[in-house]
């Protein structure tokens, strides 16, 4: 009875979280943070910039599912994310890699984020690894700090209360996650956008080279954006009892 009783508290607590994040990133994905360059009249939402921190709190799939569920409300209405209706996906792949690796399961996010840099940087004929190579620089430093003991001591980090280890250890967090939805969105842009839209290689080319320093600054503009708003929430979040991580 008590077990039952425990999980019912559990699922409540879970739901509730669930119910205030989903609209959270239906209202985020109506403000703008930054241009994507190549598609014109479409932007970087700022729901990237909770996207992690709701993996981290609810967990891989339950923040994953508040991302997703938030974020398709938002794109169908706003409609200015490349994508369209599915311009939530690119969050959803963020939320569920912080997720991940706040539960110490480092090893499925480090497949996944290798599968998906594959994919991505060896896409046929417009592919980085075709065209200009150099981009994936900051991926690469993604990935070889998911697979070194800094993103595990990252992680214990972000369950401590002291302000500074928590602030490091979301921001480790977030940096590999950030880069995950990146990722996945630049492999959704050569799906949705080569052949269709743009045929030419020198469209393709042009926009490696462009966005080879720009992706890098956005994504630690998001990374210090997360560690600072998030690490308060997480605290408050914990003093009220409530165990980060959807455990």
């Amino acid at each position: 009875m008590k077990g039952k009783t425990s999980n019912s508290r559990f699922a409540t607590r879970n739901l509730a979280l669930v119910c205030v994040f989903a609209p959270l990133c239906t209202i985020f994905s109506f403000w703008s943070l930054f241009p994507i360059i190549g598609a014109i009249g479409t932007f970087i939402k700022v729901t990237a910039v909770i996207a992690p921190l709701i993996g981290i709190i609810l967990g891989p799939y339950m923040g994953a599912f508040a991302v997703a569920l938030g974020g398709a409300v938002g794109t169908s209405i706003a409609q200015t994310g490349p994508f369209g209706a599915l311009s939530f996906i690119p969050w959803t792949a963020t939320a569920f890699c912080s997720g991940l690796l706040y539960s110490h399961k480092w090893r499925l996010a480090a497949v996944l984020y290798s599968v998906l840099l594959l994919m991505f940087t060896f896409y046929p004929t417009v592919g980085p690894a075709w065209l200009h190579p150099y981009l994936v620089w900051f991926q690469l430093i993604g990935l070889a700090v998911l697979l070194s003991p800094l993103q595990l001591r990252a992680v214990v980090l972000s369950q401590q209360t002291n302000p500074e280890k928590l602030i490091f250890g979301v921001a480790v967090i977030s940096f590999i996650s950030a880069l995950f939805g990146q990722i996945a969105g630049s492999l959704m842009f050569e799906m949705m956008y080569w052949p269709t839209l743009y045929p030419e290689l020198d469209f393709w080319t042009s926009l490696w080279q462009t966005l080879t320093f720009v992706y890098p600054i956005e994504r630690t503009i998001i990374t210090v954006m997360v560690a600072f708003m998030g690490a308060p929430l997480i605290k408050a979040l914990r003093a009220w009892g409530y165990k980060i991580g959807g455990k």
